[in-house]
C-alpha cells in the first residue's frame, strides 16, 4: 500500500472556491441576517466577518456541507452582534425563580473573567434568546429588538411604523411571554444539571 497523499490545496483554487461561495451565498446570508439587526451596516459587518472567517479557513475543501458551515457561522455571528448591545436595556425584561428571585439580567451583567460556569451560563442564555427570536414572528421580533436593544420607545417604534401604539404594545407583550417561556426553561434546565 502507498502511503496516503497529503492533498495540499493552492492558493488559487482556494481563491476559486472562496470567490464561488461568495457568489452563490452572498445574498441568501443577507436575507437570512437583515431581519435579525438593527440596520444594514450592521448586516453587512456581520457579513464581513462570516467571509473573513471562511476565507481564513486552512482546510475549506474539508467542509462536508457548505451550506450549512455558513449559516451556523452567520447566526454565531449574530449572537455576538446582540451580545454587544447593552445587556442593561434588559431591566424590564425579567424572569424569576420558584422562589421570586430576580434572574436573567442579574445572570447577564456578571462578570465573568474568574468565573467559567458563569460564562457558559451567559452563553446559553445569549445562544437560547437569539434562537427563540428567530422564532418570533418577524413583527414580534422587531419590535422586542428595537425596544430591548436599540434603545426605542415603544412610541418611537409606533412612529416609525405608522402602526398604532396599541398594536406594538401587543407585540412587545406576546415577544416577551414568548421569550419568558424559552428562557425560564433554559434556566430550569441548567440550573438542574
Amino acid at each position: 500500500m502507498k502511503p496516503a497523499e497529503i492533498f495540499t490545496m493552492s492558493k488559487q483554487e482556494k481563491e476559486s472556491i472562496i470567490s464561488q461561495t461568495v457568489n452563490s451565498y452572498s445574498e441568501k446570508l443577507m436575507a437570512f441576517i437583515k431581519p435579525k439587526v438593527k440596520n444594514s451596516e450592521d448586516a453587512q459587518d456581520i457579513l464581513q466577518e462570516v467571509w473573513f472567517q471562511f476565507s481564513n479557513l486552512t482546510n475549506i475543501a474539508d467542509i462536508v456541507n457548505i451550506s450549512s458551515w455558513l449559516f451556523s457561522v452567520t447566526r454565531n455571528k449574530i449572537t455576538d452582534n446582540y451580545r454587544k448591545k447593552r445587556t442593561e436595556n434588559l431591566s424590564n425584561f425579567t424572569i424569576e425563580d420558584d422562589e421570586g428571585n430576580f434572574i436573567i439580567k442579574d445572570i447577564l451583567l456578571i462578570d465573568n473573567e474568574k468565573n467559567p460556569e458563569i460564562k457558559f451560563f451567559q452563553d446559553e442564555i445569549w445562544e437560547e434568546l437569539v434562537n427563540a427570536l428567530d422564532e418570533l414572528p418577524e413583527k414580534q421580533r422587531f419590535v422586542f429588538v428595537e425596544n430591548e436593544f436599540n434603545n426605542k420607545t415603544l412610541q418611537q417604534i409606533a412612529d416609525e411604523t405608522n402602526e398604532n401604539i396599541k398594536t406594538i404594545i401587543s407585540r412587545k407583550s406576546y415577544a416577551v411571554k414568548y421569550l419568558r417561556l424559552r428562557l425560564k426553561t433554559l434556566y430550569q434546565d441548567l440550573n438542574n444539571d
